[in-house]
């Protein structure tokens, strides 16, 4: 079947959970980085890192696990909204309608702070705006622990265009490089 989406670290499609009777989507690493060891520990890091959080605006991890021939995926809700880059393809928002989504993500990014990770990859395409206005942060593909201190310019990967200085140039980031990204979002929102 087709994907639903498709990153740097994922490829997603939607599934059914006969166990449990529900919806799902599974995030599997593309198959050109099933080989590469780095691309696995991260993938596996970033069910570790979003699977340890535990908030209403952070998307909810299922389980990771690895099919038959050897290719890992993690499965989370399959949720029912849209992407903000989505939303934000049919023109601005008014101020009253970013407002909530940014004070939400702000929130999740928050809880994901006081738990020590950095998303590092906070960008419209990152977060879903469900129908009821509740905001999630999706993808932690490239987060880190907060104290691991700088990565190395052969490891920088990212958005370039949300990227605090400090990230684009291989400097050592906290959850700071995270609000920076995040007012990038908001300027995006409120003016198009």
């Amino acid at each position: 079947q087709d994907p639903l989406g498709a990153g740097g670290m994922g490829v997603v499609y939607s599934a059914c959970d006969e166990r449990l009777g529900r919806q799902v989507a599974l995030k599997f690493l593309p198959p050109h980085l099933g080989a590469d060891a780095a691309a696995k520990a991260r993938f596996v890091a970033e069910a570790r890192a979003a699977g340890a959080l535990d908030h209403p605006n952070v998307c909810t991890i299922y389980e990771i696990g690895e099919t038959g021939d050897g290719q890992l995926f993690i499965a989370m809700p399959l949720y029912d909204g849209e992407t903000l880059q989505a939303r934000l393809e049919r023109g601005r928002l008014t101020f009253a309608d970013a407002l909530p989504i940014a004070l939400q993500v702000a929130r999740g990014l928050g809880h994901a702070h006081d738990s020590g990770i950095v998303h590092r990859d906070v960008k419209p395409r990152n977060i879903m705006v469900l129908p009821d206005g509740t905001a999630r942060v999706l993808d932690f593909g490239i987060a880190q622990i907060a104290d691991r201190g700088r990565a190395s310019p052969q490891s920088l990967i990212g958005t370039i265009a949300y990227m605090s200085p400090e990230q684009a140039s291989a400097g050592s980031i906290d959850g700071r490089s995270d609000i920076w990204s995040l007012a990038i979002v908001i300027h995006e929102m409120l003016t198009g």
